[in-house]
């Protein structure tokens, strides 16, 4: 990590901070999930940074980017990215997103369908979660603000140690980042307002590039029934399906070997033609 280097690009109207592998090799841009941040991406980008020019990128309202008191829709984090690819002059990179980056991914590819080479989605079914203002929605939003604004009150030795009892199969790696990414992380992101207005049909109907989705055991925690994967792939007729068993939500986390497995075959097929 230490030949890494990070800094900050004006894209969509803020600065977005970003972590880079560097190199003359083929660029992968990383997505990461709700409350993370892109360096919770190490272990993934220590994999990857011997053949691809990795970066991780930190969504607004995360990290060290910049959080405006709107714009967290799909839409908009997908121009974010729009602008960072373009900022950065990347040529056709492949997008790994898991699950709010899932979303991000899957909306960059559709929008702005001349920008990525591919896509890899972990757990992102293309749904308008936390969208609305309906009573559930509402408590699931009261919800995570209370379980962030606990996590930040603790100190970083106090929420590893959290997340070594809570989450006992991820690899002590993860855990640094995890906790780092939930100290930095910006209430304000929270404010999902206009979530519900995407039409994830016809952005999943304009997607032309290589993709694939990873997805995990519902009775762990996984997000994407093989239903609604089948209802992309109608949607996206090139969209690869893998399941990697015994994972939930976090399957990189929890199945690291055969999701690097995963995602490297993917990438060696579509990134080095």
């Amino acid at each position: 990590m230490t030949r890494w280097y990070s800094d900050k690009i004006a894209a969509n109207g803020i600065q977005l901070h970003y972590t880079r592998t560097g190199g003359d090799k083929p660029p992968v841009v990383l997505a990461h999930g709700f409350s993370d941040d892109g360096l919770c991406w190490t272990p993934v980008a220590e994999k990857l940074e011997a053949d691809y020019d990795v970066i991780m990128v930190d969504a607004r309202g995360h990290g060290r980017s910049d959080a405006p008191e709107q714009g967290y829709t799909p839409i908009d984090m997908a121009a974010d990215l729009a602008g960072v690819i373009t900022g950065l002059d990347l040529k056709k990179p492949a997008v790994l997103g898991h699950s709010m980056g899932g979303s991000t991914a899957m909306a960059l590819a559709g929008l702005y369908p001349h920008l990525p080479g591919a896509i890899l989605i972990e757990d992102s079914g293309a749904r308008n979660y936390m969208a609305g203002d309906s009573a559930a929605v509402q408590e699931r939003r009261r919800q995570w603000r209370e379980r962030l604004t606990n996590l930040q009150s603790k100190t970083r030795e106090d929420l590893i140690e959290h997340a070594r009892t809570d989450t006992p199969t991820w690899s002590e790696a993860e855990l640094g980042p995890w906790a780092d990414a939930k100290l930095r992380f910006d209430l304000t992101a929270l404010n999902r307002q206009g979530t519900g207005d995407v039409d994830w049909n016809q952005i999943l109907g304009n997607i032309t590039c290589p993709a694939l989705l990873l997805i995990a055991d519902l009775e762990r925690g996984g997000g994407v029934t093989p239903e609604r994967a089948a209802e992309m792939q109608e949607l996206v007729p090139q969209l690869q399906v893998v399941h990697i068993p015994g994972a939930g939500h976090n399957i990189r986390r929890e199945q690291f070997a055969p999701y690097m497995e995963a995602v490297n075959t993917f990438l060696a097929q579509e990134m080095k033609r």
